[in-house]
């Protein structure tokens, strides 16, 4: 065991642990996936809501849901609550007025 120690060539005063970078001192270290998804939600939510669309509203559902998994524990809950059930409201009341299945887009 001691030969294997005299052997190896790694130096012990060189060997540092990782630490990820903070985002405090670099802010482009950010993801922005959340933020895009929530804007992304509540524009499809808004045109499902004004347009009638159930298409864009279950993709504003999907944006919602995106949202959510891609965010920090950190970050503001209220404003991502409020796209998610933005565009919940989008999908009830785009069937509310028309009960019928969706209709494909093309």
């Amino acid at each position: 065991m001691s030969f294997n120690n005299m052997a190896d060539p790694r130096r012990q005063n060189k060997i540092l642990r990782y630490k990820p970078p903070s985002t405090d001192t670099n802010p482009t270290l950010e993801d922005p996936t959340p933020d895009y998804m929530n804007l992304l939600g509540m524009i499809f939510s808004m045109c499902g809501l004004m347009l009638k669309l159930k298409w864009c509203a279950w993709i504003a559902v999907y944006c919602s849901f995106i949202s959510f998994a891609n965010s920090r524990s950190s970050e503001d809950t209220k404003q991502m609550m409020s796209s998610f059930m933005l565009s919940i409201s989008a999908v009830v009341m785009s069937y509310l007025q028309n009960p019928q299945p969706m209709s494909p887009p093309w």
